[in-house]
This record gives structure tokens, sequence and C-alpha cells, in this order.
């Protein structure tokens, strides 16, 4: 017998099979573990609760789980994100309903640092610009622009955020010579890190008026909504590149488009945002007016994927889910609503579990 065989008699959905199907390295968690979860394409409340309300566990990509859909999953012990970001489930709503909340939290931070650097130093050496004017044959026209160009090496990056990925970040911005600033929520807590890897830290307005580079690395709050609005936008650095690899509502779009309109930010690149469904089965080219500037880079939030990021996450989510259908808390890092007391009487994280 199987020492998984109790995880049988539990009911698993997994939403969002037709949006974001399930991949070979989910699919081999699945059978390490003798899971067979129901894939289900589900968006409304509605649609959710038909086939899930009576659900022990849900596994989640990119699904909206609201307030009422989480106080109707009467069975549900566990919501694993397939991911990091948590700000489109009610995780106080679970907590409420003794639902543990679990996420991936450190799957992608190699990923998401490299992009990063790939659309700083893009952004810096005008690469698609550069390659638009070598396919359309204009040499001169792109030496013009060239002899514009400003070093990377002695310019600041500004980080507001100081997280896993920032750090990343940081460690290889430093190694191309930029001088990197950053800000958090608690500046009062300790500067070891920051210290060690040659970051200073500094408030956000002095973050804004020094850097030629800002990027943001923090997650979507109620307090973080559009944290960089028109007025903070305005405070940047005349010149400066914006660069958001976190969530697209933290920028204000409209009023980030009048200022690279108005030349007062030289570009911007994201690869997230609040105006443009990249999550869709209708696929089109994006209508919104930052796709129409020729400063901007676009890409469609592949910042945090690899084969190793993916095999990564189907890892630590399907061990999150399989800990607590078998009596424990996933590990304490893994759990988004910290505190969160189950009403299935859960044990601490016991890592012999999964031992081979």
């Amino acid at each position: 017998m199987s020492r998984w065989n109790h995880l049988k008699k539990f009911r698993i959905i997994r939403l969002n099979a037709t949006l974001i199907p399930v991949y070979l390295a989910e699919a081999a968690q699945y059978r390490r573990f003798d899971l067979h979860p129901v894939p289900v394409e589900a968006s409304t409340p509605e649609e959710i609760l038909a086939c899930a309300a009576d659900c022990d566990a849900l596994v989640v990509s990119p699904a909206s789980l609201p307030r009422q859909v989480i106080e109707s999953l009467n069975q549900c012990q566990i919501i694993s994100r397939l991911g990091a970001g948590t700000d489109k489930i009610d995780v106080a709503a679970a907590a409420r309903k003794g639902i543990v909340v679990s996420n991936a939290p450190a799957f992608c931070v190699e990923e998401m640092s490299d992009h990063v650097m790939a659309l700083l130093l893009s952004l810096a050496r005008q690469i698609p610009r550069m390659s638009r004017h070598m396919y359309a044959g204009a040499y001169l026209q792109a030496r013009v622009e060239g002899v514009r160009l400003r070093r990377v090496s002695g310019s600041v990056l500004g980080l507001v955020g100081f997280g896993a990925t920032g750090k990343a970040v940081a460690r290889r911005a430093r190694a191309f010579g930029l001088r990197v600033l950053s800000t958090r929520r608690d500046m009062n807590a300790s500067r070891q890190e920051a210290d060690a890897l040659g970051v200073e830290m500094v408030d956000l307005e002095t973050l804004l008026r020094q850097s030629d580079f800002v990027s943001l690395h923090l997650p979507l709050t109620p307090e973080s909504y559009h944290l960089l609005d028109d007025d903070a936008l305005r405070k940047m650095k005349p010149g400066a590149y914006l660069i958001n690899t976190s969530r697209g509502a933290l920028v204000d779009e409209h009023a980030l488009v009048a200022c690279l309109r108005e030349g007062r930010l030289a570009g911007a690149a994201l690869d997230t945002f609040e105006g443009i469904e990249i999550f869709t089965e209708k696929e089109a080219p994006p209508s919104h007016p930052l796709a129409g500037l020729e400063n901007v880079i676009l890409t469609p939030h592949v910042s945090g994927l690899s084969v190793e990021a993916l095999e990564d996450v189907a890892k630590t989510a399907v061990e999150n889910l399989v800990s607590v259908l078998s009596g424990h808390y996933p590990p304490p890092e893994n759990i988004v609503n910290r505190g969160v007391v189950s009403r299935f009487s859960l044990a601490p994280y016991d890592p012999s579990l999964f031992a081979e």
C-alpha cells in the first residue's frame, strides 16, 4: 500500500486548468503523491462554488477567490497557490474560516532578478529601438541615437522593496557598477544585509529623486495600491526609467503614460499590468496607451518563468497541500496567513514527512 494512500479520500480542485493548464512538473508532483486533482475552469464566484464548494483543498494559479467564495468553503483545509502573489485571494477571510493559505514565496527569485536586469540593460542600451533600426536599415539613425546613450556603470538604481528579489537584483546590479538605493516598509529593520550588499537605505522620496532606474519589488496591498501615482512619478529624477515586475496596480498607469509622453521620464519596462489583461482566453494585441509608446518595453508577465522555476513552484505548492492533508502545517515561510488556526487541528510542520 502506498504511504500516500490516505490522500485518496480528499477532493482536490485545480482551478483555471484551461487558462493555465497543468504543466509537466506539476503533473509529476501529483504522481509523486498519487494525487488526482479535478481540473476545473471557473472564474466567477458562482462558477467556482458550483464545482468547489465541497472540496478539501484548492490549488489555484491566477484565480480570484473573494470573501463570498471562501466563506462557503466549509470543508476546505488549504488554498495552495501555484505562485507567490496572493492579492487575488481574501487571505483574511481564509484565516477567519480556519483555512490555510500557502504559497511558494521564493520559487522565481533568480528568474525575476535576471529579468529586471535584462529590462534595465535593454532600457539603458535601447536594445528594442536599435533592433528596429537594424531591421529597417536605419543604420545612421541608430548611430545618431547611440551617441546619446549613458553608461550603466555609475548610474543609480532604486529598489522599492528589499525582500528576496530586491536583494538578488542588488547583487547583480552592484556587479554592473551601479550604485544601489533601497527603501522598505520597516525602515527600522536591521541593515546588516543591505550593508553587506553595499545598498544604501533611504526614504522613498529620496530614492525617487536620485535614481536613474526605479524598480518595484513589493506586494500589492491596499497600502501599496498606486504607490507610484502622478505625484510620486513626478518626483522621479528627470530622464529616469521605471521597471515593474511585481504588480501592475502599484503604478497609476495613466499617470505613467502622461509622464512618458511629456518626456518627464525617459522610458519604462513593465512585465505586469493593471490595465492589460494577460490571463485571458481571448488573446489580442494590447490596446492600452502604453503599447503605443516607443520608449516602453512590455513583456507578458513572464519574468518568473523558467523550467527550474516551474519545478520549484510545483514541488512547493504540492508539498504544502500534502502537508496539510496529512495533518501538518506547511513550512512557516510558506504560510501566507501566518498565525491561522486551522479547523482541523494541524500539528507543526514535519520535514520528515517528505523524506525519501
